[in-house]
């Protein structure tokens, strides 16, 4: 039986190198995985004051996450930390207080730079933050993309092979992890 994927991309560019590797995740998954990817651009900022009376967008948003059986992130990494996109989308899920909709969906996280060091400083905050409202996250394989501006092929979609080989592997471990719950 195939689990109910939910992506979420921490970018907002239309061709963005993340937007580019969910594809691809999606396209490496086997059919024991029905992965959706949920936009964030749309969501209001998080504000308490609007949790008596929400926003359509965030009532649609918890709505997908509820309806989800595992949730994978891909993002970049901003200035050695989450996007703020992004956040907002986890502090949309978690509240109001009580009735966090990401309550023991088990995940993963993919992260990407353009620097070496491949998002690690984004990656682990995103843990921290899903830690929190309490996301069982994959251990292992670890996803950093680093120099993500050279792991595609010229065609400039698909990876180039040792790439689809590590996120391959990631993306079948991840499978595996998410069929234990």
């Amino acid at each position: 039986m195939a689990k109910k994927i939910g992506v979420i991309i921490g970018s907002l560019r239309k061709d963005s190198f993340n937007r580019k590797i969910t594809k691809e995740l999606i396209r490496l998954a086997s059919d024991r995985l029905e992965m959706e990817i949920i936009e964030i651009g749309n969501l209001q900022l998080y504000n308490q004051d609007l949790d008596e009376n929400p926003p359509k967008e965030w009532v649609d948003f918890r709505e997908k996450i509820k309806s989800k059986d595992g949730i994978l992130i891909v993002s970049p990494e901003y200035n050695r930390t989450i996007p703020g996109v992004l956040k907002n989308a986890i502090d949309v899920g978690s509240r109001p207080y009580g009735k966090n909709v990401w309550d023991g969906k088990p995940g993963a996280v993919v992260t990407s730079s353009m620097s070496s060091l491949g998002g690690l400083a984004a990656n682990h905050h995103i843990r921290q933050a899903f830690v929190f409202v309490n996301v069982p996250l994959m251990q292992q394989p670890e996803a950093y993309i680093g120099n993500v501006q050279e792991i595609f092929q010229e065609d400039g979609k698909t990876f180039v092979a040792e790439t689809e080989k590590i996120l391959k592997k990631f993306i079948d471990s991840y499978e595996n992890w998410v069929h234990q719950f």
